[in-house]
């Protein structure tokens, strides 16, 4: 038991004895003369509990004298033993004497604001409702009438103070806003004439895709006669429709008569070509040509490395264009599978490659495509124009298969061949096609390569194009919405020729394909056709002659050839 001054005359029950109930009233009597702040039980054996103690160990309970104690409660079982109570004050114990008067009760203040929500009908209900009513009623008896209030109105201002304030506001433009203050005119002052205008326009002008030369002219402020003579200048040296588009025009224009007539051509200068820079000039009256050629270095650019993780990658990583390598990959994957390559198969690309004596470079498209290979066949393909067509040809002269029909459009297949009950007709009959699920305005591509049969309306099929392939086989494609090929015009695979449509008997937006071989419908999902291009002759001398020119080359020769046949330090 934990000891404070005052605790001498208060009986506790001592630390090892059992606390008999005789004991316990008398702890109680000296709480109600003593209250405690603090009470904490801590017997060891078995006894009862504090008055209002939750039989859970610990908690705060009500002890006789109405005051709160906390406490502690703890039992150790089985087994007896000593018992200890501590009690902690907050201030000094002091007994009050007989007679004295007890401590008043707290006073409530006085409260203006009542909840008027609570109590509804008492008097302090009542007096809040009193209260709020006096204070509504003084608020609008203090409260400023509306009527107005005379003050003196501003004089006018004068047309000179007006127009300074005028210059000196920030107004809307449609306002008439000005801004700053403007010198008001004088002796000293002597209004212009005529603005002086520059001597010489220099500017550069540039064709945009599908822009003309002569509108590009007009457009920088050539006069529409000088810009035509410009025009048969310099399509005397070089087709206009050969000048690609981006080329930039140098233009310098002279002084003029007057501000009503456009300035004339001084002089003009452009890269009509490649290797041809034209420049005029006017000498009196005319303009002249000059033609300067420029030396062009037409050796191809050859890559070599190895696959590596990635072909793609490793051929950029190599310095090759990135349109460059996808040819090549597709070149390469008409033979072989791009999976089945390894890590140490090496791959071999030379393109069209130009550099001019100015410096500039460009490289143009894929002529040779090479894979030498740890295991497995080595290829060696070299792109060759035959026949108006050009495609890849092994080293040999044997061209890549071809012929495997194309599906015409994404869609899948809604309607097979054979019989079936006609969705308009209503009865049985034959289906000679494939009908393929697609979107209205869907591209329609050319199976493979053809020429155009026909190409119009007919009858129940709707708009349709006939396509005639080799060994008799003619494929149909009904139903368009709109066709693009022309009857006698020679298409390609995958090239568009109409756009899917609901025309003639149908019952939505569909393609109806047919394959005829020699006339008679077939399935043409049952059908795979192969040819492959072959060479002899003089153009067989041709392409072996081109492809020894070309695996000459040495790796790096163009490149090597721009630094003057020094090397490129890697960065």
């Amino acid at each position: 038991m934990r000891g404070f001054a005052g605790m001498a005359a208060m009986p506790v029950v001592p630390a090892g004895a059992h606390a008999s109930p005789r004991a316990e009233l008398r702890f109680t009597a000296s709480l109600r003369r003593y209250p405690p702040a603090l009470l904490d039980f801590n017997p060891v054996s078995p006894q009862s509990s504090p008055p209002g103690h939750d039989p859970r160990p610990g908690g705060v309970s009500r002890v006789a004298g109405a005051f709160s104690a906390l406490y502690q409660f703890n039992q150790i079982r089985p087994g007896a033993g000593g018992g200890a109570a501590a009690l902690a004050f907050d201030s000094p114990l002091r007994p009050r004497g007989f007679g004295s008067r007890a401590a008043p009760p707290p006073r409530r203040d006085f409260d203006l604001v009542v909840d008027l929500g609570s109590r509804i009908g008492s008097r302090t209900w009542f007096r809040g409702v009193f209260t709020c009513t006096a204070l509504c009623g003084a608020a609008l008896w203090l409260a400023p009438g509306f009527d107005p209030i005379p003050a003196a109105s501003a004089r006018p201002l004068s047309d000179a103070q007006f127009a300074q304030a005028r210059s000196l506001a920030i107004s809307p433009l449609a306002l008439g806003a000005d801004s700053g203050r403007r010198m008001a005119p004088t002796d000293a002052v002597e209004p212009l004439l005529d603005r002086p205008e520059r001597p010489t326009v220099e500017m550069v002008a540039t064709i945009g895709e599908g822009d003309g030369f002569v509108r590009a002219l007009e457009r920088a402020g050539v006069a529409q006669k000088e810009a035509d003579e410009v025009a048969r200048l310099v399509g005397a040296a070089v087709p206009l429709d050969q000048i690609k588009a981006g080329t930039s025009i140098n233009i310098v224009l002279g002084r003029r008569a007057s501000r009503t007539v456009a300035r004339p051509l001084t002089a003009l200068s452009l890269r009509a070509r490649f290797d041809l820079k034209l420049s005029l000039k006017r000498t009196g009256s005319r303009l002249a040509l000059t033609r300067t050629p420029i030396s062009v270095d037409n050796t191809p650019l050859r890559i070599q490395g190895y696959v590596g993780s990635s072909l793609y990658r490793s051929a950029r990583a190599a310095g090759a264009p990135a349109k460059a390598v996808e040819a090549y990959i597709r070149a390469v994957a008409g033979q072989t599978s791009i999976s089945s390559l390894t890590p140490g198969d090496r791959f071999d690309i030379i393109l069209e490659h130009r550099r001019a004596a100015t410096g500039e470079a460009e490289t143009g498209r894929l002529l040779y495509a090479g894979l030498d290979r740890g295991t497995g066949k080595d290829l060696k393909l070299m792109q060759w124009e035959q026949g108006g067509r050009s495609e890849w040809y092994e080293a040999s002269g044997v061209g890549r298969e071809s012929g495997m029909l194309q599906r015409p459009v994404p869609g899948n297949v809604s309607s097979n061949f054979g019989m079936r009950r006609h969705p308009i007709l209503g009865y049985s009959r034959m289906h000679k096609g494939l009908d393929f699920r697609a979107g209205y305005g869907t591209p329609i591509l050319a199976a493979t390569d053809g020429k155009v049969a026909a190409a119009g309306w007919a009858g129940g099929y709707g708009n349709q194009v006939r396509i005639a392939h080799s060994g008799g086989l003619v494929t149909s494609y009904s139903h368009m919405s709109r066709i693009v090929a022309r009857a006698g015009s020679t298409v390609r695979q995958g090239q568009v020729i109409g756009y899917v449509g609901s025309t003639g008997l149908s019952t939505g937006p569909h393609l109806h394909y047919e394959l005829l071989k020699n006339g008679v419908p077939i399935n043409p999902a049952a059908v795979k056709f192969v040819s492959r291009a072959q060479l002899d002759g003089e153009s067989l001398a041709a392409f072996r002659a081109r492809l020894k020119t070309l695996l000459a080359v040495k790796p790096g020769a163009a490149r090597m050839a721009e630094t003057g046949g020094k090397k490129k330090p890697r960065a």
